[in-house]
């Protein structure tokens, strides 16, 4: 290294020399990206730094291929010699009368050509620079292709770029051409009218997904795996009517899925979509029933819907087991277990599953009677086999509430009454005239005995809770009154009804129908303004449907949501 050197200042306000016969011979055969990378390389020569050829290609904003291709031509020019591509690294050589001279290329044999390409361009509103013009013309130089099916190639890829054309774009169809040993204009021709079928066809598949741009290479590769795969045309057709709105990649799923289970034929993919819609209605209707929401009803078809229909459960008896899950506070999974245990008795056919149904109500109904006299407890599957044991012992739902009488101070009224219950089935008491006077010793609430501070505790604890229990069962009646009020109006009903079934319309409709949205959400707002008007002719409002209790922090329970008792409940 030299012991002086340039200040930056000086460096900053050097010149980089152009000798005059490259801008006489090449610069006019040369495009703008290749004479910009030509002067900033030999720039580069004469600074000290060190600048990859990648840097440079970014600077310039020249993609990379591009860039060593760049250089490639200027070395067929005799200015530059590639020493390595890997990376890129050249030398630059200097520009002489006798050597560096382009390829040369006789403008007679191309005057046909260039006329009809500057005439397909003219049309397009497009211009090609003079760098990108020799390249098309080198190409037909070492291919044999004809020059119209070149124009071909041209028309094609102006139709499919329009404003985005670029020369690379014509060049790289052509070459693909080449590969396959197109040459002629009958082969060309054959070959882009199967592109112009494979347009039109994903022209009608986005149509149907809702996707309003130009197709992609990489969309036409997807295509042609599907229906290379043995995939028939109406049945990708078939699978994005079912999408009605979404992504290719959306398609290509459902694609591999009918592919995974065989099914390449129209009417197969077809009778598998339908089958699907009435598995995804099935589960928005049992949703509906237990009081969810599944936005994504697949996961439920595979796990639940499909085992509970092969076992021979129709649409019916499901809807009438979920109304049973609601008021049991059931999801899928709890319903699921629910129908093991029934399937495992043998309960299957509508009737059978009628029956239990209506058991379990008479069950529920008598539990709301055997909560209303001993206050909280709990709403279970546990709890309504309790009751079903007590009817199985011959015991009427008399005897029973005559039991739930006698614990309701007790501070476990379930256990106490099973043990009552018991207790009678052994003397074979199953009336209430027939029930012996317990001694007082012997009283679920109190006796002679003395009691700890924690049976005292205990007992002042559930005579809190059957406090609150009956507060909230005041304001439950309230609002179960408003509701029964409501509901004996005709038009309140109706509007009820349709706005339930406008829900599940909804759902659907926004996975396999969305142009069908307005129409529901116009009927669905008719329904309110009619519901609307009906309340305030029986002058009710959605107020007087939700309970009022005398606690606004606990909701009459005697507990805040953060677990902690409330101050109503420590006075």
């Amino acid at each position: 290294m030299s012991f002086s050197s340039f200040s930056k200042d000086y460096g900053e306000r050097a010149f980089t020399s152009v000798e005059n016969q490259f801008i006489a011979k090449y610069l006019p055969e040369a495009g703008g990206d290749a004479v910009r990378a030509y002067l900033y390389g030999l720039y580069l020569c004469n600074c000290a730094k060190t600048f990859g050829a990648e840097d440079a290609a970014k600077l310039l904003k020249i993609d990379y291929p591009t860039f060593v291709e760049i250089f490639s031509f200027w070395e067929e020019c005799g200015l530059v010699q590639i020493l390595s591509k890997e990376p890129l690294f050249v030398e630059y050589l200097p520009v002489t009368s006798s050597a560096g001279k382009p390829k040369p290329l006789r403008p007679e044999k191309y005057a046909q050509f260039n006329q009809d390409l500057f005439r397909l361009l003219q049309k397009a509103n497009k211009d090609l620079s003079p760098y990108d013009h020799r390249k098309l013309l080198e190409f037909l130089e070492e291919t044999p292709m004809e020059h119209q099916a070149f124009l071909l190639v041209v028309e094609y890829c102006i139709r499919k770029d329009g404003e985005k054309l670029q020369a690379n774009h014509i060049l790289n169809k052509a070459r693909q051409l080449a590969k396959n040993l197109k040459f002629t204009t009958e082969q060309v021709e054959a070959d882009l009218a199967d592109f112009n079928n494979r347009e039109k066809e994903l022209s009608r598949i986005f149509s149907m997904l809702g996707i309003y741009r130009k197709p992609q290479e990489s969309d036409y590769d997807l295509l042609d795996r599907w229906l290379e795969g043995g995939m028939e045309i109406g049945a990708v057709y078939a699978c994005a009517s079912s999408l009605g709105t979404g992504s290719v990649k959306t398609l290509d799923s459902r694609i591999c899925e009918l592919s995974a289970k065989k099914i390449f034929t129209e009417s197969d993919a077809k009778a598998y979509l339908a089958e699907q819609e009435e598995l995804a209605s099935l589960v928005f209707k049992v949703a509906k029933k237990l009081g969810l929401k599944t936005p994504n009803p697949r996961p439920y078809i595979e796990e639940y819907a499909v085992k509970w229909l092969e076992r021979g459960y129709d649409e019916e008896s499901l809807s009438l087991l979920a109304s049973l899950g609601l008021r049991l506070s059931y999801g899928f999974a709890e319903l699921d277990t629910l129908i093991d245990g029934l399937y495992a008795e043998g309960i299957v056919d509508h009737e059978s599953v009628r029956e239990y149904c209506a058991a379990r109500d008479k069950e529920l109904r008598l539990l709301g009677r055997i909560q209303s006299i001993c206050g909280v407890v709990k709403k279970s599957q546990a709890t309504l086999d309790m009751i079903a044991a007590w009817r199985s012992w011959n015991f009427s739902d008399e005897m029973i509430l005559e039991a739930a009488k006698r614990s309701e101070s007790a501070s476990s009224p379930l256990p106490y009454m099973n043990k009552l219950l018991s207790e009678w089935k052994r003397l074979g008491v199953f009336q209430p005239s027939a029930i012996p006077e317990r001694p007082a010793a012997t009283s679920p609430a109190r006796g002679n005995d003395f009691k700890s501070e924690a049976a005292i505790a205990a007992d002042e604890k559930s005579d809190r809770e059957r406090f609150y229990a009956q507060r909230r069962r005041m304001a439950m009646r309230h609002a179960e009154r408003a509701r029964a009020i409501a509901e004996q109006d005709a038009d309140f009903k109706e509007a009820e009804k349709i706005l339930r079934k406008g829900e599940l319309e909804l759902a659907k409709a926004t996975l396999y129908a969305p142009e069908t949205l307005p129409e529901i959400q116009a009927r669905m707002d008719a329904a309110r303004e009619k519901r609307e008007a009906a309340l305030s002719r029986l002058k009710l409002s959605d107020r007087d449907f939700a309970p009022k209790f005398f606690c606004q922090k606990c909701s009459d329970t005697g507990y805040k949501p953060d677990g902690y008792p409330c101050d109503c409940y420590k006075k």
